[in-house]
């Protein structure tokens, strides 16, 4: 039997649907993450913004291209939070982003066999996802995901690296939902990061919030056999009273006060994060804000988005500001993140770095150092390799750079 198993959304989704890929594959399924024939469709929605959520439905019609008369399995967020916008589309089954298991169960069971519980997640050959945590009680005032992801829950320090031992591949990276609240009977982030202190493969955290920037936290990833420095530290608006509005738990001060610890540690870091344009209570000033913290906090790439209001949220009942006005900050917003982006790239021009290299086309073989420079270098190497580089200047969405000798 084939299965096409589709994800939207984030890393967190992503990890989950290789663990369904994961259970399928044990019972003899050809499991595939790329739409194409299948006999089965297991659809992992995503609910973040209205877009997700829009996508996640013309899914339906995407895969019945492929076989109309396949059975369609839908779990995720845009599910959990309206079941029936998929149950009237006429799928086979239909649930939601708190317990990923009962979809591999239901296509197992359909077809002959079982799922106890999820194994291990499927892994690539260059880097790992390792979900420790889900959840989130923040209640961020634009954001649906504690609504459907539930409370938060960690997984054992003991659990964490078991896997990361088990997994080949040369990286992993840490994620979930909310992985600065992470606890295992009182135990945090740093204790999870002296325990992995043992591993001989390089270790990167996800996402971030500012509480989690301690000195101890630093001082543990200092002690790490490869931490990888790239710090993806979630902002959403250089305002401090937009993020009052949003209900942020820090000031624009604190945030900066974060970035310059992570430097005081880690000179040569990678600080990445999340900025939201548009937000119903942003004035120009408030937006200018925003664009001007980008070179404070010498950020080496942004993510940036519109405000998308979520019913059900607190900020829904805001209402929202013109589209025209989103779209022009937006797009500032988007020069100004290119422009933050060359800069740190720039600041690396004829230093050594290392990368792990990926994949190999078009003439080049890509992949990222630990500060998450996408890496070009002219020729084929070693997927899984770690090589040591010089980076030349910059090539596409990256940089261009040399070998110097394997690591």
């Amino acid at each position: 039997m084939k299965a096409v198993i589709f994800t939207l959304g984030c890393k967190v989704n992503e990890v989950e649907s290789a663990s369904i890929a994961a259970a399928l594959e044990r019972s003899g399924w050809d499991v595939s993450a790329e739409l194409g024939f299948a006999d089965v469709y297991v659809l992992n929605t995503c609910a973040v913004t209205r877009e997700a959520e829009k996508k996640s439905r013309q899914l339906i019609a995407r895969v019945k291209k492929y076989n109309a008369n396949a059975k369609i399995f839908v779990c995720g967020c845009a599910s959990e939070k309206n079941r029936a916008q998929f149950e009237d589309k006429g799928v086979f089954f239909v649930s939601g982003a708190r317990d990923k298991r009962e979809v591999a169960e239901a296509v197992l069971r359909e077809y002959g066999g079982g799922c106890a519980a999820l194994p291990y997640p499927k892994q690539s050959k260059t880097r790992a996802f390792i979900k420790i945590q889900d959840g989130c009680n923040s209640f961020c005032s634009y954001c649906i995901i504690p609504y459907l992801r539930g409370r938060e829950r960690s997984r054992s320090i003991g659990d964490i690296c078991g896997e990361i031992a088990k997994c080949g591949s040369p990286e992993a990276v840490l994620n979930g939902i909310n992985i600065s609240s992470y606890s295992d009977g009182g135990r945090g982030l740093p204790e999870l990061m002296r325990a992995l202190a043992p591993e001989k493969k390089r270790l990167r955290l996800g996402s971030l919030e500012c509480s989690a920037i301690t000195g101890e936290l630093l001082d543990a990833l200092r002690g790490l056999y490869d931490f990888a420095p790239q710090f993806h530290l979630s902002l959403q608006s250089g305002s401090t009273a937009v993020l009052r509005a949003m209900n942020r738990r820090y000031t624009r001060e604190e945030y900066l006060e974060k970035c310059a610890l992570i430097y005081k540690y880690f000179p040569r870091a990678a600080i990445t994060t999340d900025i939201i344009s548009g937000f119903p209570t942003e004035t120009e000033e408030d937006f200018e804000a925003s664009l001007s913290i980008i070179g404070e906090a010498g950020f080496a790439r942004v993510h940036a988005f519109s405000f998308s209001p979520r019913e059900g949220t607190a900020a829904y009942k805001l209402g929202d500001l013109p589209a025209d006005v989103k779209a022009e900050r937006l797009n500032r917003l988007l020069r100004a993140a290119r422009e933050a982006e060359t800069q740190y790239i720039s600041g690396f021009l004829h230093k050594p770095l290392s990368f792990i290299a990926e994949e190999y086309n078009n003439g080049y073989t890509t992949g990222y150092t630990g500060n998450y420079i996408k890496v070009y270098v002219p020729r084929p190497l070693a997927s899984g390799v770690k090589y040591n580089v010089t980076i030349e200047g910059m090539h596409a969405d990256g940089a261009l750079a040399q070998i110097t000798d394997e690591s």
